[in-house]
């Protein structure tokens, strides 16, 4: 009788180990080459439970058009950017037209689930056509970017908290870039943009937003010089954003260059436009396995490890290009295989997810 009863015990614990190790093992499912759902070493953790705000930029038609994005998006992010819709061509697409539709959705859904929101941007390079084709003098160029910063910022006031007042204005040689701010209004513009966003809010915090932090020691430079000379001249600025576009096999002390050398600053620190490709060689036959994978993962936890070492009343927060792998601007763009993301395309969680979480232990 005990011989009975104790093969079906050892059956059934046999199965169930199997059934857990092929859970756990973080391995492409044969068919869809999607990495399996894998459960998290705290099961009870999500992205909005980290010591500091963790966001992602999203899509006003995404959040309207696929529940599983706005679930996701409502379940694991505690801060909140528009991906595109709060664009000078996306808002302001006619000199006398404001578009207001997708931002508000994104900025109502962020209020609505308790999530912060950050606005970006106010002045970037691009810009719509009768922006271009603006024909004036000095001063008639200062009262159109005024009134476009001031027109948005002030329909988002006490809704958005925090700004991208200027993007992108260093080239890679660590240069002004030659934008039409610069062509028309002189070096500044960006201290007149801060002012003009300042003025129509004074509670909003300011960034300036930038790439190329962790990869050209010439860029960082410069742009610190920048963010520190507007400090220097009293311009109101409050934060300076990382953009942090990174590959899994960029050198550590590149990103530890990167994220020290903001904090010195004193301003808040923003990790602002996080995600991580694996396919920088844009190899048109790659895929992504589980070597990869993790190796991901582990530069997302370095990241996180670093930025989480830096003065507390500095970290603004970290933020992700998109939710998830379906989502992300890098395979279209670079037209090529990538999987830069916490997330894969059937909304899973990667070995990236619990590579943030550990940044933190």
């Amino acid at each position: 009788m005990k011989h009975f009863l104790i093969l079906p015990l050892l059956a059934f614990v046999l199965f169930s180990c199997s059934k857990r190790t092929a859970i756990l093992d973080p391995i492409l499912n044969p068919v869809n080459g999607i990495l399996r759902d894998l459960p998290l070493q705290s099961p009870k953790s999500t992205l909005k439970d980290m010591p500091f705000k963790v966001g992602a930029s999203v899509s006003a038609e995404l959040l309207r058009s696929n529940p599983e994005y706005r679930a996701l998006v409502m379940k694991e992010f505690s801060s909140l950017t528009a991906e595109n819709a709060m664009k000078f061509w996306a808002l302001h697409p006619e000199e006398n037209t404001y578009n207001w539709k997708d931002a508000d959705e994104i900025v109502d859904f962020a209020k609505a689930n308790g999530k912060r929101m950050h606005g970006h941007t106010l002045n970037w390079f691009e810009v719509p056509g009768w922006v271009t084709n603006f024909s004036g003098d000095t001063t008639a160029w200062e009262n159109l970017m005024r009134t476009h910063i001031q027109t948005v910022v002030t329909h988002f006031k006490g809704r958005v908290s925090s700004w991208d007042v200027v993007n992108e204005a260093i080239d890679e040689n660590g240069g002004y870039r030659n934008n039409i701010w610069l062509q028309k209004l002189g070096i500044s513009y960006i201290d007149k943009a801060f002012q003009y966003a300042h003025e129509a809010d004074p509670n909003a915090l300011l960034f300036y937003n930038d790439y190329g932090h962790d990869y050209s020691p010439i860029k960082r430079t410069a742009i610190l010089n920048l963010v520190n000379g507007l400090k220097e001249r009293g311009v109101p600025i409050n934060g300076i954003g990382l953009q942090f576009h990174t590959r899994y096999n960029q050198p550590d002390a590149d990103i530890t260059s990167a994220i020290t050398s903001a904090a010195a600053t004193g301003l808040l620190v923003h990790i602002s436009e996080l995600d991580m490709t694996v396919n920088p060689n844009s190899d048109k036959n790659l895929t992504y396995t589980a070597t990869l994978a993790e190796q991901q993962a582990a530069k997302y936890k370095f990241i996180v490890k670093t930025y989480y070492a830096i003065p507390k009343a500095q970290q603004f927060g970290i933020t992700t290009w998109n939710v998830t792998d379906g989502d992300s601007w890098i395979p279209g763009t670079y037209n090529r295989p990538d999987w830069p993301l916490p997330f894969d395309a059937n909304y899973k969680r990667k070995p990236a997810y619990q590579g943030i979480l550990d940044g933190v232990k």
